[in-house]
């Protein structure tokens, strides 16, 4: 028997997840077919931590028709070439995660091969996104194939508070509503188990075909009333806690996050125009909560502008992101710490992918069951590549990292690492977040490296391979010379 066709979303919550999905959904539904409200309570605080992102951001608004330059102004925001790691493959040590690629295939192989053969140069070096973040430079990419500046890639930094807020005004613009109450109860039909309507505590109903849960880690509808479930992660990535704290700015904001590995956990730093976002995820198996918060307000470059926030979280996601008429984003769907910034793509890969299979009449099965797998995989990438942190470094010199080194990984990752050992080789499948640079990044930058390289290399002159290196490496440092600075880059925009 056909479903109801959808003609209601209520969206449950509102910060980025919620903000960014009404955003969407008003943007490209057709007007007047699909109403849009999303139900905001303001006694529930917004985590809203989350400062930094990747590249795909810049598509997703794209996708809304936003102007860039403005967007940075309004949310206080940075460009991001890329994430400096500190004292991850050993204490004194540092490495950069470049968003871009690293030099360019010789021969159909791929480049990290020939540097594998060479050593020629540092890896870095053949990263025009690295050189110039270094630098404290930034420019957009070119769209000439024969500029060194179309190998540029960048994300955003941006307060995610008035990001939010942003794609508020732009979400009402387009005809969403925003309801202001508290949500006291859930109904459900008696019949199909979906979710039939929301009380607000002041009596209103809001009732709707299709429910967007971005309430957050309670997850109101699809753990509350649907009892979806949760698939622990814990025992792979034990972080589970964090304490952040903003502190001012000191001097110009460098074009990159920073990354330090402490003793049990990390910290990270995010450069606005206006402050500074700093943070520190930890694992309270190995360090207590009063000395997390005290180690991080120790490291800040500058006095703390309010006091340390606390967070508690369990790795993982829900057994499924769709559940009957309701999809989970953000939060509510799952949690992975924001070590490689990926919690807001992970919202904006669900409101795509939803965007994709959104129904034109009633819920099908089939593109339920379709939502769920895509989302799944999304995840679960997402957790091997920031497993791959924990388990592929030297250190060994606290309980911690000799706790994360020995552990078991899963399958699908230590496979990946079992084949790049022996020649450096990434094989990676269709759609993958993470590009062959992420990877080599981190596995050439923390070690231990390969035992040797793809042979096919050997098959091209060395003194030749290294006179290309050496041209691509001229190459990239005078396209990162010509550039702009990061501070002059961001005046021409306000």
């Amino acid at each position: 028997m056909p479903g109801k066709p959808v003609r209601r979303v209520v969206v449950v919550g509102g910060g980025t997840a919620g903000w960014m999905a009404a955003a969407m959904l008003a943007s490209r539904l057709p007007a007047g077919r699909v109403g849009i409200a999303v139900v905001e309570s303001p006694e529930i605080g917004i985590v809203g931590v989350g400062e930094a992102t990747i590249p795909p951001i810049l598509d997703f608004n794209r996708l809304l028709g936003i102007d860039e330059d403005e967007l940075v102004r309004r949310t206080e925001g940075t460009y991001k070439l890329g994430i400096k790691f500190r004292d991850w493959r050993e204490p004194g040590h540092s490495y950069f995660h470049p968003f871009g690629s690293y030099g360019a295939p010789i021969g159909g192989l791929s480049f990290h091969q020939h540097w594998l053969r060479t050593r020629e140069g540092r890896l870095g070096e053949y990263s025009l996104p690295q050189v110039a973040a270094y630098a404290g430079k930034f420019s957009r990419p070119s769209d000439d194939p024969r500029s060194v500046l179309s190998k540029m890639s960048y994300a955003l930094h941006f307060d995610a508070s008035l990001y939010a807020g942003f794609l508020r005004e732009r979400a009402i613009a387009d005809g969403a509503v925003h309801v202001e109450g508290r949500i006291v109860d859930v109904r459900r039909d008696g019949q199909s188990g979906d979710v039939d309507s929301l009380v607000l505590q002041d009596g209103r109903v809001m009732a709707g075909d299709l429910f967007l849960d971005c309430s957050g880690f309670r997850g109101l509808l699809i753990e509350q009333a649907l009892g979806t479930g949760y698939e622990d992660w814990s025992h792979w990535l034990p972080m589970d806690r964090a304490v952040a704290v903003p502190c001012a700015k000191t001097g110009e904001p460098t074009p990159f996050t920073r990354s330090t590995a402490t003793g049990a956990g990390w910290r990270w730093r995010i450069p606005l125009q206006h402050r500074t976002g700093n943070g520190h995820v930890y694992c309270s198996s190995f360090l207590d909560d009063d000395s997390a918060e005290r180690q991080l307000i120790e490291g800040l470059d500058a006095p703390a502008l309010a006091q340390p926030r606390r967070l508690t979280f369990t790795t993982g996601r829900r057994k499924l992101s769709w559940n009957h008429n309701v999809i989970a984003l953000g939060l509510a769907s799952g949690f992975i710490e924001p070590l490689e910034s990926t919690s807001i793509h992970l919202v904006q890969q669900g409101v795509q992918t939803l965007m994709a299979l959104f129904p034109s009449a009633s819920i099908e099965p089939a593109e339920v069951a379709q939502y769920n797998r895509l989302m799944q995989q999304d995840y679960e990438r997402v957790r091997d590549f920031v497993i791959l942190h924990y388990k592929h470094t030297l250190r060994r010199d606290t309980p911690f990292w000799r706790a994360v080194a020995a552990m078991d990984v899963p399958d699908s990752l230590a496979s990946r690492l079992e084949v790049f050992r022996s020649h450096g080789r990434i094989i990676l499948e269709p759609g993958e977040l993470f590009t062959e640079t992420s990877w080599a990044a981190v596995l050439l930058g923390q070690g231990p490296a390969p035992r040797g390289h793809d042979p096919q290399a050997d098959a091209f002159p060395e003194e030749l391979i290294r006179q290309q290196l050496q041209r691509m490496r001229g190459l990239i440092q005078r396209g990162a010379d010509a550039m702009p600075s990061h501070a002059s880059f961001l005046a021409r925009g306000r």
